[in-house]
């Protein structure tokens, strides 16, 4: 006998939960919670390897009882941030922006350095990471400000957006953390380009940010060693990434079954940067198909619903953040595939890390609340509205 599915509200019930229920993009949802879900389940794989690291620590699921209630604040922040309206978005954007800025500005005083690089600041027992809540929220205030210069009043919105873009990179290169440089950089450029900018600017932009990388590789020391590891393995120390190839290659395709994984033992920040070839490992390349996948289906249902959202703003910002977590997803796989050099950059809603499923969750909810259906919030139909262009206000 089958079982119709009863949905828990009622079209007509109004209040709040139902009207978010019906409205939300609950695939979206289901895609973001089960990828938290895969994270909790890799931590406890990775737990009792990661701990071997830290003589302090005793408990073999140390990692893994933080990551649930890393996990709980992530989900309630996400669902929390869903429930906002478009002017929500826009505040609880430049108010984490604004704070997360401030913050970044003490770390040279007040941060904890670790690796060479001072990105954190040590709240009790725990450590935030204010870069991890600057990228969403400065998406969205760039989108914001693109959509005030397109409306021709006055409001200088690309300089205002540009001048938060420039504080935001250069309080990153201070700590430094060049891969969130990069990933914010080319974001940014994302959103400024969907905001309908001419493409002359773009190759004009294009030049000067292929400039900054070029002028990364020389001032800093690390980018320069990184990058020749990755050119000329064979004459630099690639233990870490070398380790992590191996633990891929060892699952094959279904895995070395559930506990049973070696090469973590021996995979630095297994629990954080490199938790995907854990679960290649463990689990094979099944798992690393269903994670690539979850991760296509945000990212595509997500700019899908975007592109066809009305108001400019909602619109770029929407697409911006999915962009975002695609974008962080794919940088951190590739250097666990050996695509591109090692990034210190963890593996949205699966690494271990409070700062950063806290700030996955604000990302993942802010886009939720922008494309959640509201009256006159889509077009009819199916067909996309093409961003109007800011050509007219730039000089």
């Amino acid at each position: 006998m089958t079982q119709t599915y009863v949905p828990p509200f009622s079209r007509s019930d109004q209040s709040l939960l139902a009207r978010w229920f019906w409205t939300v993009d609950r695939g979206l949802v289901i895609a973001a919670l089960s990828l938290m879900g895969i994270g909790v389940a890799l931590s406890f794989a990775s737990s009792p390897a990661a701990i071997l690291a830290d003589e302090g620590l005793s408990n073999p699921f140390h990692y893994s009882i933080r990551m649930i209630a890393f996990v709980a604040a992530g989900v309630g922040v996400m669902l929390g941030a869903s429930l906002l309206s478009p002017r929500g978005v826009r505040r609880v954007a430049a108010f984490a922006l604004v704070g997360a800025l401030l913050v970044m500005a003490v770390l040279p005083i007040l941060g904890n350095e670790a690796k060479g690089a001072t990105r954190w600041i040590l709240i009790g027992p725990f450590s935030l990471q204010p870069s991890e809540f600057a990228k969403p929220a400065l998406i969205v205030l760039a989108a914001w400000m693109f959509a005030e210069g397109q409306k021709g009043q006055g409001v200088p919105g690309v300089s205002i957006a540009f001048a938060f873009y420039a504080v935001t990179v250069g309080l990153l290169l201070i700590q430094p953390d060049i891969g969130q440089t990069l990933l914010i950089t080319t974001t940014f450029m994302a959103v400024f380009f969907m905001a309908g900018v001419p493409l002359k600017w773009m190759a004009v932009l294009g030049g000067l940010v292929m400039s900054g990388i070029f002028s990364l590789y020389f001032l800093f020391h690390h980018v320069r060693e990184r990058v020749a590891k990755f050119l000329a393995p064979g004459q630099e120390d690639t233990h870490q990434i070398d380790r992590a190839s191996e633990a891929i290659r060892a699952g094959g395709l279904f895995g070395r079954g559930v506990g049973e994984g070696v090469m973590k033992r021996h995979v630095p920040d297994l629990h954080t940067d490199f938790i995907y070839s854990v679960g290649a490992e463990e689990f094979g390349l099944i798992l690393s198909l269903v994670i690539i996948s979850l991760y296509a289906f945000i990212v595509l249902r997500g700019l899908s619903r975007a592109m066809r959202l009305n108001d400019p703003f909602e619109q770029t910002a929407a697409a911006g953040l999915f962009m975002l977590i695609g974008l962080q997803a794919a940088i951190n796989m590739a250097v666990n595939l050996n695509l591109i050099p090692t990034k210190g950059m963890t593996l949205p809603f699966i690494s271990y890390g409070g700062s950063s499923m806290v700030a996955m969750g604000l990302t993942m909810g802010l886009a939720l609340a922008l494309t959640r259906r509201r009256a006159g919030a889509y077009e009819p139909g199916t067909g996309r509205r093409p961003a109007p262009k800011l050509g007219r206000i730039l000089p």
